[in-house]
């Protein structure tokens, strides 16, 4: 646990000054077939500090974490920020202060997850494949642990002291369709917790193991998805990653003022009036989001912001220097995620609202259409224009599910199909694998119900 070197240099806080130490450890195990391919384990602290000078910020980072390192990395922030201030000349308003205090939430235990627990837990998953499912040309089991955690001393703010743990495995089910052409699917079980407590027997995720199979033998005999505008239902996890992707970063006040799409519509309708788009700081629902964040990297105490309200986009997410332009408050967006990271407006557990239908009448109300279940690569760009390959879905014929269909390809813009969302889900459901990767990496989650829309969707 990192011990409190910070604290005694706030008195030498002459501008608004960040000071952080963080450590993340990482460890991770691959079998492919059985074979092990990879066995890492690594662990990256060191300690920042951040100056803000007349609108200007000066940085500088160690990989060393003492009192001298501190001592030196101050000193040169604190330069940096009054050099970059005499040649830029920028003049700005001081940054907003927030709520003080000191916020503890570090739960690290005195030993990480060993290598061996994630060895033998993927030799498990592997042999559990290899005896229970048949016909499967290739797999891959991944056992992954993140821990990270942080220290920060701030002006005019929060100061904190975190650990934030997340543990993830992924399995990758190969198979060939009756023309020799391969097909692939992977499933993340993924969640906040140490290892060990959040995945103690190997045997209880038998039955998801059994979905992903069930659906990978379904997508071998699956059929070619007619090209064109129709109405589709994307299940939860699909809509939760396109609303990060396609909504998500084009609402945050750094690309916004970069001239995204969302720049010339706050206050207007973006979406149906049944749609509602909220970045959950910590909690959703009275119980903990997937990657709870109580006080982010500017010391800033971490609220909800609501992005999309009824259709209309009421506001975007921002660090203290956007919240500062924008006449707006910050609420706990700004992180990074390496010690020599500056933060950055990230996401942090964002999700469309639940609504009122049920998913069984979603699809019921549909006479040809689609349901669509995983997505794989994408991208979306700061127009809200996105492309998305599917990587499994169904037909949809006279209300009831068909043949799944082969790989395919959704497209459009976001704030244009979210207008035609004529029916939402009831249920919430969360996923938290992967990172975001704007310029750094970040740990993130996205959740929401599933989605009944018009949609672009490629054919053969």
């Amino acid at each position: 646990m990192l011990n409190d070197l910070l604290s005694a240099h706030k008195a030498e806080f002459k501008d608004y000054t960040e000071l952080r130490a963080q450590e993340n450890t990482t460890k991770r195990v691959t079998l492919l077939a059985g074979n092990m391919v990879s066995n890492s384990q690594t662990a990256e602290g060191g300690v920042s500090a951040r100056v803000c000078k007349g609108g200007t910020f000066g940085f500088s980072s160690s990989a060393e974490y003492s009192r001298e390192s501190v001592k030196n990395v101050l000193r040169a922030a604190t330069d940096n920020a009054v050099f970059m201030d005499r040649h830029v000349n920028k003049g700005s308003d001081p940054l907003p202060p927030t709520p003080e205090g000191n916020f503890k939430n570090c739960e690290k235990p005195e030993k990480d997850v060993s290598q061996t627990v994630l060895i033998d837990f993927a030799k498990t998953i592997d042999s559990i494949i290899t005896k229970k499912y048949k016909n499967l040309t290739s797999r891959t089991v991944v056992a992954d642990f993140l821990g990270m955690e942080k220290l920060l001393a701030v002006s005019g703010g929060a100061d904190s002291h975190w650990y934030q743990p997340r543990s993830t495995v992924y399995v990758f089910m190969t198979a060939e369709t009756n023309d020799g052409i391969p097909v692939e699917l992977y499933e993340a079980f993924s969640h906040f917790g140490a290892f060990d407590k959040i995945f103690p027997d190997p045997y209880l995720l038998v039955p998801k193991l059994d979905e992903l199979y069930e659906a990978i033998m379904d997508k071998r005999e699956g059929v070619y998805s007619k090209a064109g505008l129709c109405k589709c239902v994307m299940h939860p996890d699909l809509a939760g990653i396109l609303a990060h992707e396609a909504v998500g970063h084009t609402v945050e006040a750094d690309i916004v003022k970069g001239g995204s799409v969302a720049a010339h519509n706050l206050g207007k309708q973006v979406a149906s009036e049944l749609v509602s788009m909220v970045d959950f700081a910590h909690t959703f629902d009275g119980k903990p989001c997937p990657l709870p964040v109580y006080v982010d990297d500017e010391g800033v105490v971490a609220e909800d912001a609501v992005l999309i309200e009824n259709g209309i986009l009421k506001g975007y997410m921002h660090s203290r220097e956007t919240a500062r332009d924008f006449g707006a408050r910050p609420q706990g967006n700004a992180r990074g995620f390496s010690f020599n990271d500056e933060p950055l407006i990230r996401m942090r557990n964002t999700a469309i609202l639940p609504g009122k239908s049920k998913l069984n009448d979603m699809i019921e109300s549909i006479d040809d259409g689609y349901y669509l279940c995983k997505t794989g690569n994408g991208q979306a760009d700061t127009t809200g224009e996105f492309m998305f390959s599917v990587e499994l879905g169904y037909e949809i014929k006279n209300g009831k599910l068909g043949k799944a269909i082969r790989e395919t390809t959704i497209s459009g813009v976001a704030f244009e199909m979210l207008k035609t969302v004529d029916m939402l889900s009831d249920d919430m459901k969360w996923g938290i694998a992967g990172f975001c990767g704007k310029k750094q990496p970040m740990t993130t989650a996205n959740g929401g119900p599933a989605v009944r829309c018009d949609i672009n969707i490629g054919g053969r």
